[in-house]
């Protein structure tokens, strides 16, 4: 059986490499090139031709505080545990605008490179995890906002300041899990691109993001916890302000949903992606 004569460009697959089972780190590790590759390649066609560029990180999150402070902390005068209500607000939006932000782009990171899909061989999970990379840079520039706040209003930071990067890899876990879940959805559900949006919003309210978690009633609390996003913007407040109230067993529980999330992302991802290129 004669074979067509293969092009020193292409990417061949390894059958092991096809492995659903093969471990996310080491893939992650073997093509990093690539990966920073696809994260570059994201930034630079986010801010290409912006007129504001890259202050579009610290916009969007910055507007949503101020629309927020206004109505609900000077208007309905929301409790915010003690905390200014624009850094309070602030604090959560910083995670939320990155996990919002990155999961939309992330549904549609299969579908926008069809002609990748289709041509060459490469980890498909890829696609997905370099959204995740290149939104860290957003993220980093709205922190830097959220630290500036924090020097304003004169806040002081405990020890639980260390802690800080495990709540960074829990945002990310979260993201990358619901963006890979959202992606292969996204490949046989066109429909995913109109209904992620509206999920989306119902979070945001779903969340204690505008509100603390304690104006929920203690009933209602542990449905709350279901909520992964709630232990991410908890886990981010907790470390950052201080005298913020942390229920270790409902943000155990949030927690706990988050690797759910991000296993169930990976399963379906792995087991969608052989009939990627065929579907797309």
């Amino acid at each position: 059986m004669s074979t067509a004569p293969i092009s020193s460009t292409a990417i061949v697959p390894d059958r092991g490499r096809l492995n659903t089972r093969t471990n996310v780190i080491t893939e992650f590790w073997r093509y990093r090139e690539l990966l920073y590759f696809f994260a570059w390649r994201d930034i630079k066609v986010r801010y290409r031709q912006a007129v504001l560029g890259a202050a579009w990180a610290v916009i969007q999150p910055l507007l949503n505080m101020v629309v927020f402070a206004f109505i609900f902390g000077r208007l309905a005068h929301m409790p915010s545990n003690g905390i200014p209500y624009p850094l309070f607000s602030y604090c959560a939006l910083v995670p939320w605008t990155y996990f919002s932000g990155t999961l939309g782009l992330a549904s549609s990171s299969l579908t926008g490179n069809t002609s990748l899909l289709t041509k060459v061989y490469f980890p498909r999970i890829l696609l997905p995890a370099g959204t995740v990379l290149a939104g860290l840079l957003d993220f980093g520039i709205a922190t830097l906002l959220l630290i500036a706040m924090m020097i304003y209003y004169h806040i002081k930071v405990s020890w639980l300041m260390l802690l800080s990067p495990l709540a960074i890899l829990l945002m990310i876990v979260l993201t990358l899990g619901a963006g890979m879940l959202m992606a292969a959805m996204s490949v046989k559900y066109r429909d995913i691109k109109y209904v992620l949006p509206f999920l989306i919003q119902l979070m945001l309210f779903a969340t204690p993001i505008i509100y603390p978690s304690s104006v929920v009633p203690e009933r209602f609390r542990p449905f709350l916890a279901l909520n992964p996003i709630w232990g991410m913007v908890d886990c981010f407040r907790a470390c950052l302000l201080p005298n913020q109230p942390f229920d270790f067993k409902l943000i155990g529980i949030s927690v706990g949903v988050t690797f759910v999330v991000f296993a169930a992302g990976l399963y379906y991802f792995r087991k969608s992606e052989k009939t990627f290129a065929d579907i797309i």
